[in-house]
């Protein structure tokens, strides 16, 4: 047993060192990526910080994004987690055509969603042009749009850690309780669901984290109107053009929840080996 571990030891030491020809680079992507965080803790105007908060402006963007994510999320929810099980246990053609089409948004630019959902939605698009003819609904530029932009460009998000867990989950345990009578709704929800449940948690808190986040296919698709689709990152980029103090506090905010989604994700995501 000591010579297993005298043996151990140096490998161990061996493993912590770190080259110099990596030190310098590394550094340097350290201070390139918490330099600017920094700057904005330091360039804050923590005096005026209270009264910044209580703007009518800031206290109704920030209302609309807290609803609005929410809203996106739940809507991924409700769609993203059929999707994810499809993938993750059927066997269809073009499984793997799909998978694609549903990263697609991942590295898309979020303006190019933005247009392509005003194309789909848009007055004069494919979906949008029967809705106002037999409805009467008009979807661009409202809250709705706001809602759409974010599920398309979050949802990807979801379905990845769904399928993630639901590849990892034991199968056994559905078998059993299909041999036991148990329907394939009732396997699902009550097996599959609470097995799957910490990757549907941490999906559905990096979709809600990226919904409220979303500027491109947003300020696209859904405009820039206060009140109404003026979200957390169209006001900063709005106060960006006059009050620098005013968009520093908004990106405070931002930067505030993305700690907190970290935080509560670090064993999932950030926990190291």
């Amino acid at each position: 047993m000591s010579t297993v571990g005298i043996r151990t030891r140096p490998r161990a030491r061996a493993r912590r060192r770190v080259p110099a020809a990596l030190l310098l680079p590394a550094l340097i992507g350290l201070a390139f990526l918490t330099l600017p965080l920094v700057g904005l803790l330091i360039r804050a105007p923590w005096t005026d910080m209270p009264a910044r908060l209580a703007e009518p402006e800031v206290l109704a963007a920030l209302r609309l994004s807290l609803v609005t994510a929410t809203a996106a999320t739940a809507l991924s929810l409700v769609l993203g987690v059929p999707i994810a099980w499809l993938l993750a246990r059927s066997d269809f053609p073009g499984r793997r055509v799909v998978r694609a089409l549903i990263t697609v948004p991942l590295v898309l630019p979020p303006v190019v969603g933005g247009v392509a959902l005003l194309l789909v939605f848009g007055r004069n698009g494919i979906v949008g042009s029967w809705l106002d003819e037999t409805f009467g609904i008009t979807i661009p530029f409202t809250s709705a749009a706001v809602v759409l932009a974010m599920t398309f460009v979050s949802m990807p998000f979801l379905i990845v850690s769904v399928e993630g867990a639901l590849r990892g989950a034991n199968e056994g345990y559905e078998e059993a309780a299909a041999t036991l009578g148990a329907d394939r709704w009732t396997v699902f929800w009550r097996v599959t669901l609470p097995m799957i449940a910490p990757g549907v948690a941490a999906g559905a808190v990096l979709c809600w984290a990226r919904a409220l986040g979303e500027f491109g296919a947003t300020i696209t698709f859904a405009g820039n109107f206060p009140g109404r689709t003026q979200t957390m990152p169209l006001a900063v980029y709005l106060a960006l053009q006059s009050d620098l103090e005013a968009a520093i506090v908004l990106s405070l905010i931002l930067l505030t929840v993305s700690v907190v989604v970290l935080a509560s994700l670090r064993e999932r995501w950030t926990a190291a080996p």
